[in-house]
C-alpha cells in the first residue's frame, strides 16, 4: 500500500531551521523552524516576545541564522 503525502520522517524542504537571538543579552535562547517558501512574514522579521532565563523577563528575539 503507497502512502499519501509526505512521510513523516523526511524534512519539508520548504522549511528552515533559525534560532531566535535576545536583542538585549544576545543569547540564542530558541531554535525553530520558519516556513520561507513565500517569504518570511514582517511579523517574523521584526522579532517576537519571548522569555529570556538570563533576565528572567520577555525581550524581543530576533531570528539568526547559522
Amino acid at each position: 500500500m503507497a502512502a499519501k503525502g509526505k512521510s513523516k520522517g523526511k524534512r519539508s524542504a520548504d522549511r528552515e531551521y533559525v534560532w531566535l537571538q535576545c536583542a538585549e543579552t544576545g543569547d540564542l535562547n530558541y531554535r525553530t523552524s520558519i516556513r520561507v517558501k513565500g517569504g518570511i512574514a514582517d511579523k517574523l522579521k521584526s522579532g517576537m516576545q519571548k522569555y529570556s532565563p538570563r533576565l528572567r523577563k520577555h525581550t524581543l528575539h530576533k531570528i539568526k541564522r547559522k
